[in-house]
């Protein structure tokens, strides 16, 4: 099957991942108008030219949380100054339950309902609901047609974003 005869939804954000050949897992990943490098450790093989893709789970979920918190704050007017996340990813072999934990420091003249309906807010992030509920993976293997080489952000994380935030405003 043919990359282009594959039909686009309406909301499909794309990336385009190609080996570097610098290094046996250096990758490098196009994503709207950003590039960036996705490697392994030097210990594992790697040059350690960039974040492992377990760094990219956990930094899209700390990132998304941030940017939900974010949001909300702004919207209510809370005093948020600053937030500092820290993602704990871990499991007990490949088949195993993944488990994060998200460590969350926030500074302000927040009270202590504030901090807590921001810490509740968090759990909204789209990311995280994406890992928690699970996903379909499709793997479809192109014969020799050239892979189309567009990456496409269409906004839907802010759009996602937004929602989660109006939704838990409403509950």
């Amino acid at each position: 099957m043919s990359d282009n005869s594959m039909a686009a939804g309406a909301a499909e954000e794309t990336i385009v991942l190609e080996e570097t050949k610098y290094g046996a897992f250096q990758v490098k990943v196009r994503s709207g108008c950003a590039t960036f490098v996705v490697d392994e450790p030097f210990g594992m093989g790697g040059l350690a030219s960039g974040p492992t893709p377990y760094d990219l789970l956990s930094a899209a979920l700390g990132t998304c949380s941030m940017m939900t918190m974010r949001l909300f704050a702004t919207k209510h007017k809370f005093p948020l100054d600053h937030i500092r996340i820290r993602i704990s990813h871990s499991r007990n072999g490949l088949y195993a339950e993944d488990r994060f934990v998200k460590h969350i420091h926030l500074t302000g003249a927040l009270s202590e309902g504030q901090r807590q309906k921001l810490a509740e807010i968090s759990d909204y992030a789209p990311v995280q609901l994406t890992i928690a509920r699970g996903s379909e993976v499709q793997t479809i293997l192109l014969s020799n047609d050239p892979l189309r080489d567009a990456a496409t952000t269409r906004c839907q994380h802010m759009r996602d974003l937004r929602e989660a935030v109006h939704r838990t405003v409403r509950n």
